[in-house]
């Protein structure tokens, strides 16, 4: 008996379901008949390993939707009589993943019911996998999942979603693979190199760029007992150069494209503000002044950022207080209180420009309250270190001062001008 490659199996999924739904399947119908051909796999392969998982699971999956089409109870599960392995039929040439998520990425679906689709039927994630990403109940998230496949139902999906909801499901995808998953964030990349050659839109390259010079960072951003280091403080020996080299390739590739008609959208413009943090030796040597440039032009790109991207301004917030120093960049957030204030990164970044003041202190305070404010566990814990780190230099600092021994100024790191 052969030791069954349940990784190999489950990475078949999103393309034998592409498969039967390029074919005119419906989505749903297809999706269960798929489950039970799974079901069968596991239990026959083991003793009768196929000679093409694909054409096996493709085949399978077609009688089920045969007998579906023939009888009402046909969507019980049912056992194979014969556990010979079925004689393979076409399948589609090449990778049908990208068919099956810009199916999922349908205009009649709303946006968060394309992304949980997207995540199951493209990246395999159970039901309960996709309802801890985005912390609500397996039950809220499995209705999401259904209405999705209700919208599809009984369509043919020859109208699937247009190329920018494509690219936001699809960083939304990474993003949950990055939170995590780093097999699902991997899968993002690899579609996102599929979009640049399917398409010349520059946004996909920034999309794909965006991606690289992110996950290049992955090895640094947790330490040995998986909390989490900061970029200022990351070992940045450990990130990945081959991939920062793609990136800022692809990147550049995009911005070439740029005329005053058309200027960078927001992929291409964040990918620049991470390759200028992913081009620095150390924290000391970023180029805040380019990196404040770019962040003018993501802010400028909605007309009411202060609501519609928050982690835009809060990001230009910390490059002011580099720039121009730390109490220009308590102004900038002082002008956010009232619209963001509540949000617990708005109190981190205060922390942030706090101890690059020199005031121990309020950014100890600060810390605190952004640790109460987090939901996010793995935050949470991190910003409560950072609280109870400034406490301990704020009293080691005066216990210096008070015994006498003069303390230098912190350096003001925002002297530079633009």
């Amino acid at each position: 008996m052969q030791r069954l490659d349940e990784g190999a199996l489950r990475a078949l999924v999103p393309r034998v379901l592409a498969g039967l739904v390029r074919r005119g399947e419906d989505f749903d119908a297809a999706e269960d008949a798929l489950q039970e051909a799974l079901l069968e796999a596991l239990r026959v392969w083991p003793e009768h390993p196929p000679r093409d998982p694909r054409a096996w699971l493709t085949t399978v999956a077609t009688r089920r939707l045969v007998d579906a089409h023939r009888s009402e109870v046909a969507r019980q599960r049912r056992e194979e009589t014969a556990y010979a392995e079925p004689p393979p039929v076409a399948t589609e040439e090449g990778d049908d993943t990208l068919f099956l998520l810009f199916c999922c990425c349908h205009p009649d679906l709303a946006p968060a019911s394309q992304v949980a689709l997207t995540l199951r039927a493209v990246g395999g994630l159970a039901t309960r996998e996709i309802a801890d990403a985005f912390y609500v109940p397996e039950a809220t998230m499995a209705q999401r999942i259904s209405r999705a496949k209700r919208a599809l139902h009984g369509r043919r999906l020859d109208q699937p979603g247009d190329l920018a909801v494509v690219l936001r499901v699809l960083y939304l995808v990474y993003t949950a693979g990055h939170a995590g998953r780093v097999d699902l964030a991997r899968e993002a990349i690899r579609l996102a190199r599929q979009l640049t050659l399917a398409t010349e839109e520059p946004e996909a390259r920034g999309l794909l760029a965006l991606m690289l010079l992110n996950h290049a960072r992955l090895p640094a951003r947790l330490d040995a007992e998986g909390r989490i280091v900061t970029l200022d403080r990351q070992d940045r020996s450990l990130w990945n150069t081959r991939e920062i080299a793609e990136g800022v390739r692809v990147l550049q590739s995009a911005l070439a494209t740029q005329t005053e008609e058309r200027p960078p959208g927001r992929y291409q413009v964040e990918a620049a503000i991470a390759a200028l943090h992913a081009d620095a030796a150390s924290a000391e040597q970023t180029d805040w002044p380019q990196i404040l440039a770019w962040y003018d032009e993501l802010v400028a790109l909605t007309e009411d950022p202060v609501r519609e991207d928050p982690a835009a301004v809060l990001g230009r917030a910390v490059a002011v207080g580099h720039v121009l120093g730390a109490a220009a960049g308590l102004r900038e957030t002082d002008r956010l209180r009232e619209a963001i204030g509540e949000r617990h990164r708005w109190h981190a970044v205060r922390g942030h420009l706090h101890e690059l003041d020199g005031d121990l202190p309020a950014a100890a305070a600060a810390y605190a309250e952004a640790a109460r404010r987090a939901t996010n566990v793995a935050e949470r814990d991190h910003l409560v270190r950072q609280a109870a780190r400034a406490r301990v230099d704020a009293s080691r600092e005066w216990t210096l001062t008070s015994s006498g021994v003069r303390v230098s100024p912190p350096l003001d790191k925002g002297a530079t001008r633009r």
